[in-house]
């Protein structure tokens, strides 16, 4: 199956399209792209194999993968640097979350003045910008979590102060997608489980986050449709084309919907993911059930919505949590947050402060203090369940 559709930029979709990457970018009239990814990937046959279909469709194309998996600011303030220093003209984001974040925030530093800090996601920093200086971004994700190529920002680590930030601007967004399933065949179960958590913590924070956005909620619910249809068999059989394609649009799908607002679990893994080197859909998924019974008085109607739209069997609040636990069980996940963090490691009072401060704070369905986080993290680390 190919297909294109425009929601909510140009997206093309379908085994093989990465063969189409050269017409992307001369459809966005790019002649020397930066492809951004991570230096993992930069050594594997894929990228190889990419760069050399770029120069067979006569792009001459330079290459960044200085990226991290916690990116950070020096990734970013690098990578804008070599993109000027080489006269390139647009960014093609390739590969998963960080380099995808990355690549978006190259294309948006490159022409810029002020630190990249001053275009936090808080009121309206992001009209500091100067929008006519923003390269044009094609994105091409190979794990199927993070949603960041459909998303107008990226989340970049400041090493100084030790937090992550939300870096907002709406020309983040890439103007075209390519969703190939191919590019994620050879992804380990570990990573398969993880990002797969990432994209139902995305999809369900936003079902469950407050206010009225009937599209954003229409577009989570099928989206975890599709992750309780095919994260377990992707997981299983990494060569299913069809599970590896449902996972991938249900991941563009949880960005797509998070607009609306994401929530708690966001807010407690991200200072985890800052200082602890956690990955983000791991993280999502330990912090998933505490952060769901903490929310069970303002979500319990929202998750039994969920239930029966993925026609469970049991359709209480309770048998989703059970339904979570289930499938975190299934794909061999741990528990508790103290399975990959020392206690000795782990500064609850810290963590805690930044959790609150976190942006994804404000779309929790229930307001939040510095002390309910510092519950849901001693909860998270017993593995009690409220």
């Amino acid at each position: 199956m190919k297909s294109n559709w425009n929601y909510p930029t140009t997206m093309w979709v379908g085994k093989d399209r990465i063969k189409d990457l050269s017409i992307a970018c001369k459809t966005l009239n790019i002649n020397k792209p930066l492809l951004v990814t991570d230096s993992g990937l930069a050594k594997s046959q894929i990228v190889i194999n990419v760069l050399n279909d770029l120069k067979e469709g006569g792009i001459s194309t330079k290459l960044y993968s200085d990226v991290v998996g916690n990116p950070t600011g020096t990734n970013v303030t690098e990578g804008a640097d070599y993109y000027n220093k080489n006269n390139c003209d647009g960014v093609i984001a390739f590969g998963g979350g960080s380099g995808l974040d990355v690549g978006k925030a190259i294309a948006f530093m490159s022409g810029q003045t002020l630190p990249i800090w001053d275009f936090e996601d808080v009121g309206d920093n992001w009209t500091k910008a100067n929008s006519d200086k923003i390269a044009p971004i094609i994105a091409v994700p190979t794990t199927a979590g993070t949603g960041s190529e459909t998303g107008r920002a990226s989340v970049i680590l400041n090493e100084e102060t030790g937090v992550k930030n939300i870096i907002f601007h709406p020309k983040f967004l890439p103007s075209i997608v390519i969703l190939d399933p191919v590019l994620t065949l050879s992804l380990p179960a570990k990573i398969t489980a993880a990002t797969g958590m990432d994209a139902l913590a995305h999809n369900l924070e936003a079902y469950c986050a407050p206010g009225y956005h009937p599209m954003a909620d229409g577009i989570a619910l099928e989206g975890m449709r599709l992750i309780n249809e095919w994260l377990f068999e992707a997981f299983n059989n990494g060569s299913n084309i069809e599970a590896r394609q449902n996972m991938l649009t249900a991941a563009s799908m949880g960005s797509t919907a998070f607009q609306k607002g994401l929530g708690a679990i966001h807010s407690l893994s991200h200072p985890v993911n800052a200082l602890n080197n956690i990955h983000h859909g791991l993280s999502n998924a330990i912090f998933m059930p505490y952060v769901l019974t903490f929310n069970k008085d303002a979500i319990e109607k929202k998750i039994i919505k969920i239930c029966d739209y993925l026609e469970l069997k049991d359709r209480s609040f309770d048998g989703f949590v059970n339904w979570v636990l289930d499938l975190r069980k299934k794909l061999d996940m741990p528990h508790k947050l103290s399975e990959v963090i020392d206690e000795k490691d782990f500064d609850i009072d810290r963590l805690s402060k930044m959790a609150l401060a976190d942006p994804s704070t404000g779309g929790n369905p229930k307001k939040l203090t510095v002390d309910d986080m510092r519950i849901m993290y001693q909860h998270s680390m017993s593995g009690k369940l409220f």
